[in-house]
């Protein structure tokens, strides 16, 4: 009889930050790799395996003579680059271009150091797994995927070999390691005979996988290990055991009988999707800069005013990966780790910023100079397609106005008067010279837009505060109408074209249990209602807002022809919020920002929207896709967009976010995550005390966040057409500033380098190729269904014409200098 095998996977799995900082975890990885490289040269047939080129970069740097002995190991095959990823990031908050920046990076490293490109793809520790992953993976040249979580109990499959289906069609070999990806010292030895006992009842099996190693902060493994294995490889009559790698698994593997998993790989660990905000937003906020620093930067060098400046993009790109370690963007780490990585964010986002100030002002020498009385207000749109909205800018008087007079702001575009009203400013000098507009425009695209601001001198400032009466608020404008219940503080009603869309109170902020986990290990959803935020009056309102006076609860801020805005303050044991909603006068995207004081320990924290759409489909965006979820008020994970869609009766609520995660949907009700108020890495251990009760602890996310919600009703077939488009034009705003060009041009010429159009396709990305001869455009189909695409770019002489499956993502090499384009990898 054949004997079967059983390929042993030694790793040492090391996250470079979680109960410890970057210097402990480079500490570790210099020292695992030590060991590491001594057993492979002086163990026969042994094998490690590692990923993560981040450590290898580390190594390099930190201890070269080491990194040049991994060199040797691995061209003698000694030493396994397994994976090929930057490192081990979250699985389900990065988007699509994020995990191909994950992918293209390692690999690229890999293949410069180590002259290798593996393929299978490797994810032991991540906490989910989002159903996106798998079409990215194919494309970038792997077969298969070996990850560990969430077990059998948590994600049924059938079984823990798969093969896991993408929303376009494509499809992985997957391996769920039950065993878990490491051994405790010395240990190594009994792993392997209880995994043999357990496939001695699985006779039908002729190949398994499994690994060891001393992991999480480094180690693999041990002499006591080796020894125990060695006994293990003569000895055992049934099965040929060898230290292997991954591929030699699935390139063995049976795949006739697997089962097709046709979702995503969760939930495990849903307290992760909202522990820890400010790196999720900030997170958020970088993933749009840098595409968004990318696209400006590449649209510039189009326009022949600009270099592009490759090398700073790839440092803002190491910022972005770093914070998606999977201990870190889930908000899993110590407190120390979530003020570093809230510092390399930070940093990341400058060097992005400052590609896109070069870009703008450098589009901007193609201006013309400001005209008599001018205050041109320059708007630049990124994106291939027009953005309409309202938007806002702030620019100086050219001089103080001390008079009794008001100088008012009027806007024109191309010549006509366009909606614009005065707002506060952002400063608080009470004095006519900082003025602060907000206006209604549509931003054509990618190209600058002159707004022209010029100034009528009113005999005094007009009021545009009003205190309330009555029962309520009742705002109309251009197709929607609103109620706000001035007892309450809630919006009660959101009609559009006459349609009811609201059943009960919303945007209310509903405060809930937790066990104080961050990760919510042992839970699948937060339901236990602990109270709700009520409005504030009176002297509590007062002593809140600081205001000296009553403001009565509800009340006008800003009212004129763009929009009216709407505040409120609301109280919950020691913690307050202030919400602000924004009601256009014409169009129906509502505003809504929410900026909260939280207080509250082990506390969970949701903004409440219950809509009539009890039936239908609850949507949210994922990495390159639309996952549906089930209305069971169990907590999932999303992205940008989130939303209830009835197509039948052709409604839908959706819900825009600026960087929440977390989602609840139930009887008709959308629940957005806001803060998660666990303790600092409090690891639930068996029924053991969770945290210490003699000090004082620090607990996450306590003191001042803001939040900002779009909230849209209408038509479902519209809105789901428009809606990944309208999301990524909100992360990547239009950089709006008040300029005065120079004026070296006497006519300006307009360019606008990439145009695209196609029902429900979107550019996820536009950028240099690395050698710098050519762009790289990346498609994505939003809504799940075949279609065609027309993208116009600057240089080509013919339209370029794309047909695209549902979800499918294709990426394109265009050469202008060539005149050429064609289709390319996805890790271009």
């Amino acid at each position: 009889m054949e004997k079967k095998t059983l390929y042993l996977i030694c790793n040492a799995h090391l996250d470079p930050v979680w109960l410890w900082n970057m210097e402990e975890g480079i500490s570790a990885a210099l020292s695992t790799f030590h060991t590491a490289a001594d057993f492979c040269e002086n163990y026969d047939g042994f094998v490690f395996n590692h990923n993560e080129a981040l450590l290898y970069q580390w190594i390099e740097e930190y201890d070269l003579p080491l990194f040049e002995r991994i060199q040797k190991l691995v061209k003698a095959g000694k030493w396994h680059i397994m994976g090929g990823w930057y490192l081990q990031p979250d699985c389900n908050m990065p988007s699509g271009e994020s995990f191909v920046r994950q992918i293209r990076s390692g690999q690229e490293y890999f293949r410069e150091k180590f002259g290798v490109t593996p393929k299978t793809a490797i994810n032991f520790d991540p906490f989910g797994h989002s159903r996106g992953l798998v079409q990215i993976l194919k494309k970038a040249g792997y077969h298969s995927y070996l990850f560990g979580r969430p077990s059998e109990g948590d994600c049924p499959l059938g079984g823990d070999d798969i093969i896991w289906e993408g929303f376009d069609g494509s499809q992985i070999l997957g391996h769920r390691t039950r065993e878990g990806y490491n051994s405790l010292m010395g240990e190594a030895g009994k792993k392997v005979r209880e995994k043999l006992e357990a496939l001695r009842k699985e006779p039908e099996r002729t190949e398994a996988i499994l690994l060891w190693g001393v992991g999480n902060h480094g180690g693999g493994p041990s002499r006591q290990d080796m020894a125990d294995i060695a006994k293990l490889m003569e000895n055992e009559k049934e099965w040929t055991i060898v230290h292997g790698i991954p591929e030699d698994y699935f390139e063995k593997e049976d795949t006739t009988k697997l089962p097709v998993i046709r979702r995503d790989l969760n939930p495990w660990a849903v307290g992760c999707y909202t522990s820890q905000i400010r790196t999720k937003q900030n997170h958020r906020r970088l993933e749009g800069l840098l595409t968004e620093a990318e696209k400006m930067a590449s649209e510039a060098v189009l326009a022949g005013v600009m270099t592009y400046p490759a090398e700073e993009l790839a440092d803002a790109e190491k910022s972005l990966m770093f914070s998606e370690f999977h201990d870190i963007l889930p908000g899993s780490a110590i407190q120390s780790v979530e003020e570093q990585a809230l510092g390399i964010l930070s940093h990341g986002a400058e060097i992005a910023d400052r590609v896109k100030r070069r870009a703008y002002f450098s589009l901007l020498s193609r201006e013309k100079k400001a005209g008599e009385g001018e205050y041109p207000i320059l708007a630049y749109n990124p994106h291939p397609w027009p953005v309409k909205g309202v938007f806002t800018c702030e620019f100086q008087l050219r001089d103080q106005n001390w008079s009794e007079k008001y100088a008012m702001p009027v806007l024109y575009q191309n010549g006509q008067k366009i909606p614009s009203q005065v707002e506060k400013e952002e400063c608080n000098m009470n004095l006519d010279w900082r003025k602060k507009m907000a206006f209604e425009a549509v931003l054509p695209p990618a190209s600058m837009t002159r707004i022209s601001a010029y100034i009528e001198w009113l005999s005094g400032k007009p009021d545009q505060t009003h205190l309330l009466s009555g029962e309520e608020f009742i705002f109309r404008g251009e197709g929607l109408e609103a109620h706000m219940s001035r007892k309450t503080g809630f919006l009660t009603a959101l009609r559009v074209d006459g349609k009811e869309y609201l059943k009960g109170d919303a945007g209310r902020l509903k405060v809930l249990k937790s066990d104080k986990d961050p990760w919510g290990m042992n839970r699948k959803s937060y339901r236990e209602t602990e109270g709700y935020f009520e409005l504030l009056t009176g002297e509590e309102e007062k002593d809140f807002t600081s205001s000296g006076k009553n403001l009565e609860g509800l009340r006008i801020i800003e009212d004129g022809e763009v929009r009216t805005v709407v505040e409120a303050v609301f109280g919950y044991g020691r913690s307050r919020a202030r919400l602000r909603y924004s009601f256009p006068k014409h169009g129906t995207a509502v505003e809504l920002e929410v900026k909260v004081e939280w207080l509250e320990k082990g506390a969970f924290l949701k903004l409440e929207f219950p809509t009539v759409l009890t039936e239908g489909q609850a949507l949210s965006e994922t990495a390159f896709g639309v996952q549906e979820h089930e209305k069971d008020g169990l907590e999932k994970v999303s992205q940008r967009w989130n939303g209830l869609f009835d197509f039948e009766k052709d409604m839908a609520v959706t819900l825009i976010n600026d960087g929440t995660y977390g989602i609840s949907f139930v009887e008709g009700c959308m629940e957005s995550s806001m803060v998660h108020s666990a303790a600092y890495a409090a690891h639930p251990i068996g029924d053991r005390q969770l945290i210490r009760d003699d000090r004082a602890l620090d607990y996450i996310d306590q003191g001042e966040r803001t939040f900002h919600y779009i909230i849209e009703a209408g038509s479902a077939k519209e809105l789901r057409k428009e809606i990944s488009a309208k999301a990524l034009s909100v992360q990547e705003a239009p950089m709006i500033v008040n300029a005065f060009p120079a004026g070296k041009v006497e006519k300006v010429e307009k360019v606008t380098p990439v145009v695209l159009s196609g029902e429900g396709v979107i550019l996820t990305s536009l950028h240099r190729t690395s050698d710098g001869t050519a762009y790289v455009v990346r498609l994505a189909e939003t809504c799940g269904r075949e279609t065609e695409a027309e993208l116009h770019f600057e240089g080509l002489s013919k339209v370029i014409r794309l047909s695209l499956g549902r979800y499918e993502v294709k990426t394109l090499r265009i050469s202008p200098e060539k005149d050429s384009w064609e289709e390319s990898s996805i890790l271009e």
